[in-house]
């Protein structure tokens, strides 16, 4: 993978995984509803990739859809 400023890195990997998030990279609305990817029925956010935070935010997302994080309203509850 090609890190701007720093080159290619070569990075760890699995040969295969099991998908668990699809993520739309759009601005979300501020409180978003439960969604569902058309075609894969995965769980569906949008993260605006235009905020330093997006790395984080998907991260998050994908602890929620993995229940390892609970959420009270928004787009896992």
């Amino acid at each position: 993978m090609e890190v701007r400023g720093l080159g290619i890195m070569r990075w760890p990997f699995v040969k295969q995984t099991r998908l668990a998030l699809a993520v739309q990279l759009a601005k979300p609305p501020r409180m978003p509803s439960p969604a569902r990817h058309p075609e894969t029925a995965l769980p569906l956010v949008s993260i605006d990739p235009a905020q330093c935070s997006a790395p984080l935010r998907v991260a998050l997302a994908l602890d929620c859809a993995l229940l390892r994080v609970a959420q009270v309203a928004g787009a896992f509850a």
